[in-house]
């Protein structure tokens, strides 16, 4: 395991501080999997629609892959997809293959109903064990996902291992700004936002595990270490919106 040390010693997300790494991951599957039907519908309210521009923004960055004919993309941690539809929106009819995959199935079946009539493949699959060859990927994103993964290790090393030669990744997340800004940021997120999730969704879990799984994700520059040590170069971060989210990205 890497001696970097991140946010409290964590090394991936927890429901509960005491779980283990499987425990954790059939926790977090059965969260998301019960929020599904509402789940478009809360990132919209909560985020105020600005994930929209966020999604839209990361695209963009990588269009120059996502409209090559020959790339093969997969959008990872994909939920109701749409990180994968703003790929594909960059990517157009003509560009690359374009997989997205969750754990998630009630997510995933949310994401083949929003795509109908295109062609996006989607697969039920663990990220830290995807049924997917070697090399295949030559860009891999994850927005809003890879908080979640029970072992951030082990998701960085096994997105390298599905990543092409001089294949690229994408990791769209939520961070916590500094200054005044954070401190107003921090109490809607962590007291007015869970409010509005349970009353939205009709359930408590998801959204007081949200700024939790926020507060325990790595910051950036030890997020940044963890990517090279797991074999990525040229990694870097680019916040988003006063750093309330922002990109992580680098090559294999």
């Amino acid at each position: 395991m890497t001696d970097v040390k991140q946010n409290g010693g964590a090394v991936g997300a927890r429901v509960e501080p005491a779980q283990d790494q499987d425990t954790a991951a059939s926790a977090v599957q059965k969260m998301f999997s019960d929020i599904a039907p509402r789940y478009d519908l809360l990132n919209h309210v909560l985020s105020m629609n600005i994930d929209r521009f966020w999604w839209w923004r990361t695209a963009r960055r990588f269009r120059r892959i996502v409209r090559r004919k020959d790339a093969t993309v997969l959008d990872l941690c994909c939920g109701t997809g749409d990180m994968t539809l703003a790929l594909y929106r960059q990517a157009g009819p003509e560009g690359a293959q374009m997989v997205g995959a969750d754990f998630a199935h009630p997510m995933l079946v949310r994401a083949a109903e929003k795509s109908k009539g295109l062609s996006i493949e989607w697969v039920e699959a663990d990220a830290l064990q995807m049924p997917f060859a070697d090399g295949r990927f030559n860009l891999v994103t994850s927005a809003f996902g890879f908080r979640n993964l029970a072992n951030y290790e082990a998701g960085l090393r096994e997105i390298n291992r599905v990543l092409a030669a001089d294949g690229e990744v994408a990791i769209l997340d939520f961070g916590e700004p500094k200054g005044l800004l954070g401190k107003i940021y921090r109490f809607y997120f962590r007291r007015v936002l869970p409010g509005i999730g349970n009353l939205i969704s009709g359930t408590k879990g998801p959204y007081a595990y949200l700024p939790a799984s926020v507060a325990r994700f790595p910051q950036p520059p030890q997020m940044l270490e963890l990517m090279r040590q797991c074999g990525y170069r040229e990694v870097n971060y680019t916040p988003y919106t006063f750093g309330v989210a922002g990109v992580y990205w680098g090559k294999k």
